[in-house]
Protein backbone atom coordinates (compact mmCIF):
# COMPACT_ATOMS: atom_id res chain seq x y z
CA UNK A 1 0.00 0.00 0.00
CA UNK A 2 0.79 4.02 -1.25
CA UNK A 3 -0.33 7.24 0.35
CA UNK A 4 -1.89 9.84 -1.93
CA UNK A 5 -0.61 7.45 -4.64
CA UNK A 6 -3.07 4.97 -3.75
CA UNK A 7 -6.67 6.72 -5.84
CA UNK A 8 -9.51 5.05 -5.86
CA UNK A 9 -11.15 3.27 -9.26
CA UNK A 10 -13.08 5.33 -11.97
CA UNK A 11 -14.75 3.54 -14.97
CA UNK A 12 -14.14 4.77 -17.88
CA UNK A 13 -16.49 5.88 -20.25
CA UNK A 14 -16.10 5.28 -23.65
CA UNK A 15 -19.19 4.11 -26.77
CA UNK A 16 -20.64 1.28 -26.24
CA UNK A 17 -20.87 -0.47 -29.76
CA UNK A 18 -23.04 -2.79 -30.76
CA UNK A 19 -22.80 -6.32 -30.34
CA UNK A 20 -25.02 -9.38 -29.38
CA UNK A 21 -26.80 -9.56 -25.66
CA UNK A 22 -24.61 -11.76 -23.19
CA UNK A 23 -26.23 -14.66 -22.53
CA UNK A 24 -26.52 -16.26 -18.85
CA UNK A 25 -25.41 -20.32 -19.77
CA UNK A 26 -22.82 -22.20 -19.72
CA UNK A 27 -19.53 -20.00 -20.68
CA UNK A 28 -20.76 -17.41 -18.89
CA UNK A 29 -21.39 -19.44 -15.52
CA UNK A 30 -18.08 -21.16 -15.75
CA UNK A 31 -16.39 -17.59 -16.44
CA UNK A 32 -18.50 -16.61 -13.50
CA UNK A 33 -17.54 -19.02 -11.24
CA UNK A 34 -13.74 -19.59 -12.40
CA UNK A 35 -13.32 -15.74 -11.33
CA UNK A 36 -15.13 -16.41 -8.01
CA UNK A 37 -12.41 -19.40 -7.11
CA UNK A 38 -9.73 -17.55 -8.42
CA UNK A 39 -10.61 -14.45 -6.15
CA UNK A 40 -10.83 -16.95 -3.33
CA UNK A 41 -7.51 -18.39 -3.74
CA UNK A 42 -5.62 -15.12 -3.66
CA UNK A 43 -6.97 -13.94 -1.13
CA UNK A 44 -6.32 -17.01 0.87
CA UNK A 45 -2.64 -16.80 -0.46
CA UNK A 46 -2.59 -13.14 0.95
CA UNK A 47 -4.02 -13.79 3.95
CA UNK A 48 -1.40 -12.82 6.56
CA UNK A 49 0.97 -11.57 4.67
CA UNK A 50 2.50 -8.00 5.87
CA UNK A 51 3.30 -4.78 3.44
CA UNK A 52 6.53 -3.11 3.65
CA UNK A 53 5.38 -0.02 5.44
CA UNK A 54 3.85 1.49 8.28
CA UNK A 55 0.40 1.02 9.32
CA UNK A 56 -1.10 4.15 11.53
CA UNK A 57 -3.47 3.57 13.98
CA UNK A 58 -5.89 6.47 14.91
CA UNK A 59 -8.38 5.61 17.72
CA UNK A 60 -10.93 8.29 17.06
CA UNK A 61 -13.97 9.35 19.72
CA UNK A 62 -15.80 12.45 18.56
CA UNK A 63 -13.93 15.49 17.57
CA UNK A 64 -14.65 14.82 13.72
CA UNK A 65 -13.19 17.97 12.56
CA UNK A 66 -9.72 17.06 14.41
CA UNK A 67 -9.76 13.36 12.70
CA UNK A 68 -9.84 14.99 9.09
CA UNK A 69 -7.04 17.27 10.08
CA UNK A 70 -4.89 14.87 10.87
CA UNK A 71 -6.04 12.81 8.32
CA UNK A 72 -5.56 15.11 5.99
CA UNK A 73 -2.19 15.65 6.75
CA UNK A 74 -1.19 12.45 7.03
CA UNK A 75 -2.15 12.66 2.94
CA UNK A 76 -0.18 15.53 2.37
CA UNK A 77 3.28 15.11 3.81
CA UNK A 78 3.95 11.27 3.88
CA UNK A 79 5.44 9.71 1.00
CA UNK A 80 6.65 6.31 2.28
CA UNK A 81 4.19 3.61 2.07
CA UNK A 82 1.71 3.43 4.70
CA UNK A 83 -2.20 2.48 5.56
CA UNK A 84 -4.49 4.47 7.87
CA UNK A 85 -6.85 2.24 10.28
CA UNK A 86 -9.16 4.33 12.11
CA UNK A 87 -11.00 2.70 14.82
CA UNK A 88 -13.83 4.67 16.16
CA UNK A 89 -15.36 4.13 19.76
CA UNK A 90 -18.79 4.54 18.91
CA UNK A 91 -19.26 8.23 18.01
CA UNK A 92 -22.01 10.29 17.94
CA UNK A 93 -21.12 13.33 16.23
CA UNK A 94 -21.13 12.19 12.40
CA UNK A 95 -17.57 10.36 12.17
CA UNK A 96 -18.91 6.74 11.23
CA UNK A 97 -20.98 8.42 8.20
CA UNK A 98 -17.60 10.15 7.49
CA UNK A 99 -15.59 6.94 7.09
CA UNK A 100 -18.12 5.58 5.50
CA UNK A 101 -17.17 7.84 2.39
CA UNK A 102 -13.26 7.97 2.30
CA UNK A 103 -11.30 5.38 0.38
CA UNK A 104 -8.22 4.52 -0.67
CA UNK A 105 -5.57 3.72 1.67
CA UNK A 106 -8.23 4.54 4.79
CA UNK A 107 -9.47 1.71 6.29
CA UNK A 108 -11.92 1.82 9.44
CA UNK A 109 -13.56 0.06 12.42
CA UNK A 110 -17.05 1.02 14.01
CA UNK A 111 -17.23 -0.34 17.20
CA UNK A 112 -20.58 -0.69 19.07
CA UNK A 113 -19.64 0.79 22.09
CA UNK A 114 -16.69 3.12 23.32
CA UNK A 115 -14.00 0.25 24.31
CA UNK A 116 -11.55 3.63 24.98
CA UNK A 117 -8.09 4.09 24.04
CA UNK A 118 -6.61 0.76 24.65
CA UNK A 119 -9.41 -1.21 23.22
CA UNK A 120 -9.83 0.57 19.44
CA UNK A 121 -5.97 0.52 19.58
CA UNK A 122 -5.63 -3.38 20.00
CA UNK A 123 -8.90 -3.47 17.22
CA UNK A 124 -6.40 -1.40 15.18
CA UNK A 125 -3.46 -3.48 15.62
CA UNK A 126 -5.13 -6.64 15.11
CA UNK A 127 -6.45 -4.74 11.56
CA UNK A 128 -2.38 -4.05 10.75
CA UNK A 129 -0.97 -5.14 7.70
CA UNK A 130 2.20 -3.18 7.78
CA UNK A 131 5.85 -4.39 8.99
CA UNK A 132 6.18 -1.28 11.15
CA UNK A 133 3.19 -0.06 13.45
CA UNK A 134 2.37 3.10 14.70
CA UNK A 135 -0.67 4.51 17.50
CA UNK A 136 -1.42 8.24 16.46
CA UNK A 137 -3.92 10.30 18.16
CA UNK A 138 -6.72 11.93 16.46
CA UNK A 139 -5.68 15.26 17.62
CA UNK A 140 -2.63 15.37 16.09
CA UNK A 141 -1.30 17.32 12.28
CA UNK A 142 1.93 15.65 11.57
CA UNK A 143 4.37 17.76 9.18
CA UNK A 144 7.05 17.14 6.71
CA UNK A 145 9.26 14.38 7.03
CA UNK A 146 7.42 13.53 10.48
CA UNK A 147 7.62 9.62 9.22
CA UNK A 148 10.82 9.28 7.47
CA UNK A 149 12.44 10.54 10.40
CA UNK A 150 11.54 8.51 12.73
CA UNK A 151 11.55 5.30 10.86
CA UNK A 152 15.50 6.58 10.26
CA UNK A 153 15.97 6.41 14.04
CA UNK A 154 14.07 3.16 14.76
CA UNK A 155 15.93 1.64 12.11
CA UNK A 156 19.27 2.64 13.01
CA UNK A 157 19.35 0.46 16.05
CA UNK A 158 17.74 -3.05 16.71
CA UNK A 159 17.71 -2.40 20.64
CA UNK A 160 15.62 0.50 20.07
CA UNK A 161 12.25 -0.77 20.94
CA UNK A 162 10.01 2.33 20.22
CA UNK A 163 10.37 5.99 19.35
CA UNK A 164 8.10 8.89 19.63
CA UNK A 165 8.33 12.43 18.07
CA UNK A 166 8.47 16.44 20.06
CA UNK A 167 5.99 17.99 20.02
CA UNK A 168 3.96 21.50 21.42
CA UNK A 169 1.30 19.70 24.12
CA UNK A 170 2.70 16.80 26.31
CA UNK A 171 3.75 15.96 29.49
CA UNK A 172 7.37 14.50 30.03
CA UNK A 173 10.44 16.03 27.81
CA UNK A 174 8.50 15.14 24.10
CA UNK A 175 7.20 19.08 24.88
CA UNK A 176 9.09 21.76 23.15
CA UNK A 177 8.22 25.58 23.15
CA UNK A 178 6.80 26.62 19.83
CA UNK A 179 7.24 30.03 18.45
CA UNK A 180 3.53 29.67 16.56
CA UNK A 181 0.07 30.83 18.07
CA UNK A 182 -1.89 29.37 15.49
CA UNK A 183 -2.62 26.48 12.97
CA UNK A 184 -1.40 28.98 10.38
CA UNK A 185 2.26 28.70 12.14
CA UNK A 186 2.45 24.65 12.63
CA UNK A 187 4.06 23.98 8.92
CA UNK A 188 6.62 26.74 8.42
CA UNK A 189 7.88 26.05 12.23
CA UNK A 190 8.15 22.17 10.64
CA UNK A 191 9.55 22.68 7.67
CA UNK A 192 12.31 24.63 9.62
CA UNK A 193 12.59 22.12 12.33
CA UNK A 194 12.59 18.35 10.77
CA UNK A 195 16.05 17.83 9.12
CA UNK A 196 17.09 14.09 10.41
CA UNK A 197 20.22 14.25 13.03
CA UNK A 198 21.36 11.74 14.98
CA UNK A 199 22.82 13.82 17.24
CA UNK A 200 19.50 14.90 18.11
CA UNK A 201 18.44 10.87 19.27
CA UNK A 202 17.94 10.74 22.81
CA UNK A 203 17.05 8.16 25.02
CA UNK A 204 14.07 8.38 27.81
CA UNK A 205 12.49 5.95 30.13
CA UNK A 206 8.86 7.01 29.23
CA UNK A 207 7.13 7.55 25.57
CA UNK A 208 3.38 8.85 26.22
CA UNK A 209 1.25 7.29 23.76
CA UNK A 210 -0.23 10.45 21.21
CA UNK A 211 2.64 9.10 18.76
CA UNK A 212 4.48 5.88 19.29
CA UNK A 213 6.33 3.84 16.51
CA UNK A 214 7.63 0.44 16.73
CA UNK A 215 8.30 -3.01 14.44
CA UNK A 216 5.43 -5.68 14.20
CA UNK A 217 8.06 -8.01 15.80
CA UNK A 218 7.80 -5.67 19.00
CA UNK A 219 4.26 -6.53 19.44
CA UNK A 220 4.27 -9.67 18.03
CA UNK A 221 6.85 -10.19 21.14
CA UNK A 222 4.87 -7.40 23.70
CA UNK A 223 1.12 -8.13 22.55
CA UNK A 224 -1.48 -5.75 23.14
CA UNK A 225 -2.46 -2.90 25.21
CA UNK A 226 -4.09 -3.69 28.69
CA UNK A 227 -7.64 -2.71 28.50
CA UNK A 228 -8.09 -2.56 32.00
CA UNK A 229 -7.57 1.11 32.16
CA UNK A 230 -10.47 2.56 31.58
CA UNK A 231 -11.03 5.32 28.42
CA UNK A 232 -7.43 6.48 28.36
CA UNK A 233 -4.18 7.25 30.56
CA UNK A 234 -1.77 4.94 32.42
CA UNK A 235 -2.36 2.25 29.46
CA UNK A 236 1.00 3.68 27.62
CA UNK A 237 2.94 3.66 30.54
CA UNK A 238 2.30 0.21 31.31
CA UNK A 239 3.39 -0.88 27.50
CA UNK A 240 6.68 1.55 28.06
CA UNK A 241 6.98 -0.83 31.06
CA UNK A 242 6.66 -4.01 29.35
CA UNK A 243 8.84 -2.99 26.51
CA UNK A 244 11.84 -1.89 28.68
CA UNK A 245 11.39 -5.49 31.05
CA UNK A 246 12.28 -6.95 27.34
CA UNK A 247 15.77 -4.84 27.10
CA UNK A 248 14.54 -2.58 24.57
CA UNK A 249 15.27 1.34 24.36
CA UNK A 250 12.65 4.16 24.17
CA UNK A 251 13.93 7.03 22.10
CA UNK A 252 12.94 10.55 21.61
CA UNK A 253 13.21 11.46 17.94
CA UNK A 254 14.23 15.28 18.51
CA UNK A 255 14.68 16.06 14.87
CA UNK A 256 10.62 15.53 14.05
CA UNK A 257 8.14 17.28 15.52
CA UNK A 258 4.43 17.00 15.11
CA UNK A 259 1.82 19.14 16.59
CA UNK A 260 -0.58 18.13 19.25
CA UNK A 261 -3.78 20.01 20.18
CA UNK A 262 -3.60 18.19 23.22
CA UNK A 263 -5.90 15.38 24.87
CA UNK A 264 -9.19 16.66 22.96
CA UNK A 265 -11.07 13.84 23.84
CA UNK A 266 -9.90 13.21 27.12
CA UNK A 267 -10.56 16.81 27.45
CA UNK A 268 -14.33 16.25 26.94
CA UNK A 269 -14.59 13.98 29.53
CA UNK A 270 -15.14 17.23 31.76
CA UNK A 271 -15.37 16.39 35.68
CA UNK A 272 -15.15 12.34 34.60
CA UNK A 273 -11.74 13.11 34.02
CA UNK A 274 -10.37 13.26 37.74
CA UNK A 275 -12.54 9.99 38.44
CA UNK A 276 -10.83 7.92 35.06
CA UNK A 277 -7.65 8.72 35.98
CA UNK A 278 -7.54 7.95 39.95
CA UNK A 279 -8.96 4.58 38.42
CA UNK A 280 -6.21 4.33 36.16
CA UNK A 281 -3.32 4.98 38.60
CA UNK A 282 -4.81 2.67 40.72
CA UNK A 283 -4.76 0.09 38.60
CA UNK A 284 -1.25 0.62 37.27
CA UNK A 285 -0.01 0.59 40.96
CA UNK A 286 -1.41 -2.52 41.83
CA UNK A 287 -0.51 -4.22 38.83
CA UNK A 288 3.09 -2.88 39.17
CA UNK A 289 4.41 -1.88 42.48
CA UNK A 290 7.96 -0.70 41.63
CA UNK A 291 7.76 -1.07 38.48
CA UNK A 292 11.42 0.68 37.67
CA UNK A 293 12.91 -1.77 40.48
CA UNK A 294 11.65 -4.86 37.94
CA UNK A 295 13.58 -2.94 34.87
CA UNK A 296 16.57 -2.62 36.95
CA UNK A 297 16.93 -6.05 38.37
CA UNK A 298 16.60 -7.60 34.77
CA UNK A 299 19.25 -5.81 33.34
CA UNK A 300 21.51 -6.78 36.34
CA UNK A 301 20.81 -10.17 35.22
CA UNK A 302 21.84 -9.81 31.72
CA UNK A 303 21.78 -11.88 29.00
CA UNK A 304 20.14 -9.86 26.63
CA UNK A 305 16.68 -10.00 25.03
CA UNK A 306 14.21 -13.02 26.47
CA UNK A 307 13.67 -15.72 23.81
CA UNK A 308 10.18 -15.51 23.86
CA UNK A 309 9.12 -12.06 24.43
CA UNK A 310 6.89 -10.66 27.27
CA UNK A 311 5.92 -14.53 27.71
CA UNK A 312 9.51 -15.00 29.01
CA UNK A 313 7.57 -13.15 32.29
CA UNK A 314 4.69 -15.59 32.21
CA UNK A 315 5.07 -18.81 35.23
CA UNK A 316 5.24 -21.92 34.20
CA UNK A 317 2.97 -24.60 35.53
CA UNK A 318 -0.32 -22.89 34.91
CA UNK A 319 -3.49 -23.33 32.97
CA UNK A 320 -4.39 -20.99 30.40
CA UNK A 321 -7.20 -20.80 27.32
CA UNK A 322 -7.19 -18.34 23.78
CA UNK A 323 -10.26 -17.11 22.49
CA UNK A 324 -11.26 -21.28 22.00
CA UNK A 325 -12.17 -23.44 25.08
CA UNK A 326 -9.11 -24.95 24.92
CA UNK A 327 -7.23 -25.20 27.57
CA UNK A 328 -3.26 -25.42 27.68
CA UNK A 329 -1.10 -26.60 30.38
CA UNK A 330 2.25 -24.79 30.17
CA UNK A 331 4.87 -26.51 30.85
CA UNK A 332 8.85 -26.37 29.83
CA UNK A 333 8.41 -23.11 27.40
CA UNK A 334 5.64 -24.92 25.72
CA UNK A 335 2.09 -25.05 25.60
CA UNK A 336 0.31 -28.90 26.17
CA UNK A 337 -3.56 -28.95 25.22
CA UNK A 338 -5.48 -30.69 28.14
CA UNK A 339 -7.22 -33.68 27.58
CA UNK A 340 -10.29 -34.16 29.53
CA UNK A 341 -12.24 -31.40 32.22
CA UNK A 342 -9.83 -30.00 34.68
CA UNK A 343 -11.66 -27.46 37.82
CA UNK A 344 -8.17 -25.52 37.86
CA UNK A 345 -8.69 -21.99 36.72
CA UNK A 346 -7.51 -20.88 33.19
CA UNK A 347 -6.17 -17.38 32.48
CA UNK A 348 -7.99 -15.90 29.71
CA UNK A 349 -5.02 -15.05 27.04
CA UNK A 350 -4.44 -13.09 23.74
CA UNK A 351 -3.95 -15.09 20.69
CA UNK A 352 -0.71 -13.52 20.43
CA UNK A 353 0.34 -14.42 23.78
CA UNK A 354 -0.55 -18.35 23.46
CA UNK A 355 0.96 -18.37 20.13
CA UNK A 356 4.45 -17.54 21.53
CA UNK A 357 4.48 -20.89 23.29
CA UNK A 358 5.17 -23.87 20.68
CA UNK A 359 2.56 -26.75 21.10
CA UNK A 360 3.46 -29.66 22.74
CA UNK A 361 1.85 -32.96 23.08
CA UNK A 362 -1.25 -33.40 24.56
CA UNK A 363 -1.80 -34.10 28.60
CA UNK A 364 -4.27 -35.55 31.09
CA UNK A 365 -6.47 -32.95 33.04
CA UNK A 366 -6.12 -35.43 36.36
CA UNK A 367 -1.87 -35.49 35.34
CA UNK A 368 -2.32 -31.30 34.95
CA UNK A 369 -3.82 -31.43 38.71
CA UNK A 370 -1.39 -33.76 40.40
CA UNK A 371 0.98 -31.27 38.68
CA UNK A 372 -0.64 -28.38 40.10
CA UNK A 373 -1.26 -28.95 43.85
CA UNK A 374 2.25 -30.60 44.29
CA UNK A 375 4.15 -26.98 43.39
CA UNK A 376 4.90 -25.21 46.07
CA UNK A 377 3.61 -22.61 47.80
CA UNK A 378 4.34 -18.99 46.92
CA UNK A 379 6.18 -16.97 50.15
CA UNK A 380 7.24 -13.40 51.10
CA UNK A 381 10.31 -12.36 52.05
CA UNK A 382 12.09 -8.76 52.23
CA UNK A 383 7.94 -6.89 50.94
CA UNK A 384 8.38 -9.02 48.17
CA UNK A 385 6.59 -11.92 46.73
CA UNK A 386 8.39 -14.76 45.15
CA UNK A 387 7.52 -18.33 43.64
CA UNK A 388 9.81 -21.25 42.73
CA UNK A 389 10.16 -22.66 39.45
CA UNK A 390 12.60 -25.04 37.89
CA UNK A 391 15.49 -24.21 40.68
CA UNK A 392 15.26 -20.52 40.43
CA UNK A 393 13.01 -18.02 42.50
CA UNK A 394 10.71 -15.78 40.36
CA UNK A 395 9.84 -12.35 42.09
CA UNK A 396 6.22 -10.90 41.38
CA UNK A 397 5.46 -7.91 40.39
CA UNK A 398 2.46 -7.73 42.63
CA UNK A 399 -0.06 -9.22 44.41
CA UNK A 400 -1.86 -8.71 41.49
CA UNK A 401 0.05 -10.73 39.58
CA UNK A 402 0.04 -13.96 41.78
CA UNK A 403 -3.89 -13.26 41.87
CA UNK A 404 -4.03 -13.35 37.93
CA UNK A 405 -2.27 -16.50 37.68
CA UNK A 406 -4.03 -18.22 40.45
CA UNK A 407 -0.62 -18.31 42.32
CA UNK A 408 -2.19 -18.04 45.50
CA UNK A 409 -3.82 -20.91 45.36
CA UNK A 410 -1.47 -23.28 45.31
CA UNK A 411 -1.56 -26.05 47.87
CA UNK A 412 2.03 -27.97 47.73
CA UNK A 413 4.38 -27.97 50.79
CA UNK A 414 6.16 -24.59 52.04
CA UNK A 415 10.08 -23.89 50.63
CA UNK A 416 12.17 -24.24 53.36
CA UNK A 417 14.86 -21.20 54.18
CA UNK A 418 17.22 -23.88 53.06
CA UNK A 419 15.81 -24.64 49.71
CA UNK A 420 15.49 -21.22 49.05
CA UNK A 421 19.07 -20.69 49.87
CA UNK A 422 19.93 -23.11 47.07
CA UNK A 423 17.44 -21.44 44.29
CA UNK A 424 19.08 -19.05 41.41
CA UNK A 425 17.90 -15.84 40.37
CA UNK A 426 14.91 -16.00 37.39
CA UNK A 427 12.85 -13.16 35.10
CA UNK A 428 9.94 -11.54 37.97
CA UNK A 429 6.72 -12.66 36.84
CA UNK A 430 4.33 -9.99 35.88
CA UNK A 431 0.66 -10.00 34.97
CA UNK A 432 -0.96 -10.43 31.53
CA UNK A 433 -2.66 -7.56 30.14
CA UNK A 434 -6.55 -8.19 29.65
CA UNK A 435 -8.03 -7.65 26.24
CA UNK A 436 -11.30 -8.52 24.92
CA UNK A 437 -12.30 -12.08 24.26
CA UNK A 438 -12.25 -11.77 21.08
CA UNK A 439 -8.41 -11.01 20.38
Amino acid sequence: MRSRRVKPLRPRLRRRRQSRPIRAGGGFDAGLAAGHQEGVRAGMESFGLHFEGTSIIIPSYNQLDYLKKCLASIGEYTPSPYEIIVVDNASTDGTADYLRTVGGVVRYRILERNRGFAGATNVGLMMAKGTTLLLLNNDTIVTPRWLDNMLACLNSDPGIGMVGPVTNYISGDQRIEVPYTDEAGILPFAKRFNYSDPAKWQRTDRLPGFCLLFRRELWERTGYLDEGYEIGNFEDDDFNIRVRLQGYALVIARDTFIHHFGSVSMKALGSQLPEVNAHNEHVYMDKWGNPHDLIHAVRSRGGGEPAQGETSFYPQGVVVRGVTETRYWIEGGARRPIAGVTRLPALRLSQIDIRRWPAGEPIAAAEVEAAWHAQPRIWEADGAIYMAESGVRRRLSSVKAAEAWGLQLRQGAPMTADQIGRLGEGLPVIAPARVAEHL
